[in-house]
């Protein structure tokens, strides 16, 4: 229950998705000027694997931003003394 009404998260975890959107957007964008760019140079297998890997290090780093931009930043606070 308490789930349930617990806050949304705050801009730090908007930022973390937005910097993993970006981050997924540039790399793709890479990955088919690659593509094209290899048309007539190298053949399909390996043209497939040059994209897959800049693919690959796309959503590690997607995956990594958004894990590390929307993290809980609040600390425990220790009791206080009275």
């Amino acid at each position: 229950m308490t789930m349930l009404l617990d806050m949304a998260p705050g801009p730090k975890g908007i930022a973390g998705i937005f910097a993993a959107a970006a981050f997924f957007l540039i790399f793709l964008a890479a990955a088919f000027i690659a593509f094209k760019l290899l048309k007539r140079t190298v053949k399909m297998a390996l043209r497939v694997g040059v994209v897959a890997v800049i693919l690959g290090v796309a959503v590690a780093g997607s995956v990594a931003l958004y894990a590390l931009g929307t993290g809980n930043s609040e600390r425990a606070r220790p009791a206080r003394n009275r």
